[in-house]
């Protein structure tokens, strides 16, 4: 008689404070064989509490609890319960509402009165460390990224000197060591030892990351 595998579960905390829609989300994730409830909390501190102490896969946060919003309980589990990923949910799609979810550091985002099944795909790929966004959202994520690469890049070519942004600026426009070193009249060695010092206080390794980070700075624009 062949051995029978028991399929891991994810296992999901649910956070809202109203208990028909816990009630309901519950009574559908349970019938799905690849999940498993294992608490429930009805507002922001509860869930951080009980995340703590179930170490869910997932919790599954509505975005306005009472005594702590899911927001704030969001970015208090990414400090404290890193491994616990966070799939929100809330009945407002505004621009604002969605950064805010975005910046707390949450896996993902659906709306209330989105399908059931859009729910369980929603928590699988979260689970598997993916993030899950409907389009109108993943824009609004993907403007928030760039703008947080855009920021970091100022604030690390912000170190470099006058004539290492000179040299970033010819880097990211491809211009080899001997090309750059005619333009700017200096050797090709000083340029070298210009481009290992940018890596350096940049943090990267490549050329290609200081490509990235000369069009964040704004030295450099994509055509």
């Amino acid at each position: 008689m062949p051995e029978t595998i028991n399929k891991i579960k994810i296992r999901v905390l649910l956070a809202d404070d109203h208990p028909v829609v816990r009630a309901g989300i519950r009574s559908f994730l349970s019938s799905n064989d690849n999940m498993e409830i294992v608490g429930e909390a009805e507002d922001g501190r509860e869930a951080v509490s009980k995340a703590r102490e179930l170490q869910p896969d997932v919790v599954f946060m509505d975005t306005y609890m009472p005594r702590m919003n899911g927001l704030e309980a969001t970015k208090v589990l990414n400090q404290q319960v890193p491994a616990v990923k966070v799939l929100m949910h809330s009945v407002h799609n505004s621009h604002e509402c969605v950064l805010q979810i975005i910046r707390s550091g949450a896996r993902g985002y659906v709306l209330k009165n989105g399908s059931l099944e859009e729910l369980s795909q929603a928590i699988e790929r979260v689970n598997q460390g993916d993030t899950y966004y409907n389009s109108e959202v993943a824009r609004l994520a993907l403007d928030e990224h760039s703008r947080n690469i855009r920021r970091r890049g100022r604030q690390a070519a912000s170190d470099l000197s006058e004539r290492e942004a000179e040299v970033l600026s010819q880097i990211a426009e491809g211009k080899s060591n001997r090309e750059i070193a005619g333009e700017l009249g200096i050797g090709v060695r000083t340029i070298e030892t210009h481009r290992e010092r940018i890596m350096q206080k940049l943090q990267v390794h490549n050329v290609a990351g200081l490509i990235k980070l000369a069009i964040a700075h704004g030295v450099a624009a994509i055509e």
